[in-house]
């Protein structure tokens, strides 16, 4: 940490406080912000034209939708001038339990990031599904007191609060006075007051600004995510650009965001920069990135450019463009010297978690008499529509085509042997398959392709991987990308993985995937049943809506 007088000359400082923009210095001393007003020493830098901001927050954040470690998505998040997350690692923590708990944060203690840590609370997120470990009320205990844990993570399965299940309630009373996350896309009227009363405080999922308003004034804070594969900021922003006086109770967040989609577009500063196009007041969607989630979550050091607060600074060259020159993390430059230490080794204990058992055809055979249950997928968004259609079929069996997807699911933890599978309209892969074990929330192995044989083909090679990504058409693996760290996380360095990831981008499209939709990440959450209208799991077909399982 530098020791020495840093002053910023003649900025422009976005005041989030008071809402407005102030024309003067800012004085650094030992990563901390000591004074605004005007000052001269040994070390200026001249911010003359430029605006200064506080570090963005990203108010709710699954680092492992990088699929890098945490200390290569610091790297790329910071230079996008992203200096606090608040992550939830209900991803690693499905498959590994504490061991991930214990990973997570002791990588958050070596990272120049500031990660806070909520601790997962569905786990696994619904009844319908396998996963890798349990994390129960009594695991929770031994984390609730470390300093960078702040409460309780996403509360997935909203109809057990509903029905006051006592897991979920005593995971609830145990983090009552700490920040409770909620996830409830589409909760409404009785249901919706319920949840509120039952202690939850935020919501990430929602799709439109009705239903963003609803839940602001039922008393929740409104997180506005723009991921790869969800995108809400075009549908709730104008809306609440009518009322203002709203703006307070909510802030922006990520959720899932891929390392080339942060790359390509960048992260908080670009929900930032596309509320502003949408016509919100600049320095109100800087207060959102930044000083209503420090707000919300109790963050003492962040979220505003005053006395005492952490130098976290990101110095624009356009406002409205939301322009970044350069970023600073308690007063130092988030440049490579800020990251001269390497990752330390990952325990042994969060490798090698693919345990696959009698990958058959026979296992995903799918009858297709009538009208079937079919997956719609909807571009661009991440919920999906519950379809009954008559599928292609050969002998009474489902056959896989350009429109119609075989979706399969298989159980990667506990060797049960578990598989299911569906069609899946709106993918189009062609001449192929695709699988990966990254599959929210459980993440067993998911695959969709138009043929058995490459299904089979792709899903073994994530075993022999260790969990990734496989791309194979004609019984060849033609791509992959290895996630050896719970079967979600690379340990190579984010620009390889960006790269690898590009380039597998553009030969699942060349197989036929729509280009309205993520070929992995859209795929990824067909298994999470949290989510409506209808997805997949290891154990069959689940109707959110419904909440059950189809027989």
């Amino acid at each position: 940490m530098e020791t020495r007088e840093l002053i910023f000359k003649n900025g422009k400082i976005v005041d989030v406080v008071n809402q407005c923009i102030q024309e003067a210095d800012l004085l650094v001393r030992n990563g901390k912000i000591e004074g605004v007003g005007t000052f001269s020493g040994e070390y200026e830098i001249d911010c003359t034209g430029k605006y200064l901001c506080p570090g963005f927050i990203d108010s709710h954040v699954h680092i492992e939708s990088g699929m890098a470690v945490p200390m290569e998505f610091a790297k790329t998040v910071m230079t996008k001038g992203t200096t606090t997350v608040i992550a939830d690692p209900h991803e690693l923590v499905n498959v590994k339990g504490n061991d991930a708990m214990e990973y997570i944060l002791q990588t958050a203690e070596d990272v120049p990031l500031t990660v806070y840590v909520m601790m997962p609370s569905s786990i696994p997120a619904t009844p319908f599904e396998t996963n890798g470990a349990d994390f129960t009320a009594k695991d929770m205990e031994q984390w609730k007191d470390h300093p960078l844990v702040l409460g309780l993570g996403e509360v997935m399965c909203y109809p057990a609060v509903l029905a006051k299940d006592p897991e979920i309630m005593e995971k609830l009373s145990l983090c009552k006075g700490m920040v409770i996350d909620g996830h409830a896309p589409g909760l409404s009227g009785d249901d919706l007051k319920a949840y509120v009363d039952a202690g939850v405080m935020t919501d990430h999922e929602c799709t439109s600004y009705e239903e963003a308003r609803e839940k602001c004034l039922a008393g929740m804070k409104i997180l506005v995510r723009e991921g790869s594969a969800a995108r809400n900021v075009e549908n709730i922003i104008p809306g609440l650009i009518k009322e203002p006086e709203l703006i307070p109770h909510f802030m922006f967040c990520t959720d899932d965001k891929h390392l080339d989609t942060i790359e390509n577009e960048g992260h908080i500063g670009y929900n930032v920069k596309k509320s502003i196009e949408l016509g919100m007041n600049p320095v109100q969607a800087v207060s959102m990135a930044t000083y209503y989630a420090a707000q919300t979550y109790g963050l003492k050091n962040a979220g505003v450019l005053c006395e005492g607060k952490d130098a976290d600074i990101v110095v624009l060259d356009s406002l409205t463009e939301v322009q970044i020159h350069s970023v600073y993390k308690q007063g130092r430059l988030v440049d490579a010297s800020l990251f001269a230490e390497d990752a330390k080794p990952v325990k042994e204990s969060m490798l090698h978690t693919v345990v696959l058992k009698d990958i058959t055809k026979e296992k995903i055979q799918v009858k297709a008499q009538g009208e079937v249950p079919v997956i719609g997928m909807i571009p661009g968004q991440i919920v999906t529509e519950f379809l009954r259609e008559k599928v292609p079929s050969e002998a009474g069996w489902f056959m896989p085509d350009s429109e119609y997807s075989k979706l399969c699911v298989f159980e990667r933890h506990r060797g049960t042997g578990n598989a299911a599978a569906a069609p899946l309209k709106g993918y189009g892969i062609t001449n192929g398959a695709i699988a990966t074990s990254v599959a929210h929330d459980s993440h067993n192995v998911i695959a969709a392709g138009d043929n058995d044989e490459d299904i089979i083909t792709a899903v073994k090679a994530i075993e022999d991987m260790q969990g990734g990504y496989a791309l194979v058409s004609e019984g060849q693996v033609i791509d992959t990308l290895v996630l050896p760290v719970a079967g979600l996380l690379s340990q190579r360095p984010a620009r390889e993985i960006q790269e690898k990831i590009d380039q597998m981008l553009e030969k699942a499209w060349e197989m036929g995937v729509s280009r309205g939709i993520d070929p992995f990440i859209t795929l990824s959450f067909m298994a999470l049943p949290v989510i409506p209208s209808l997805r997949l799991t290891d154990l069959g077909l689940v109707d959110v809506d419904t909440f059950q399982r189809l027989s």
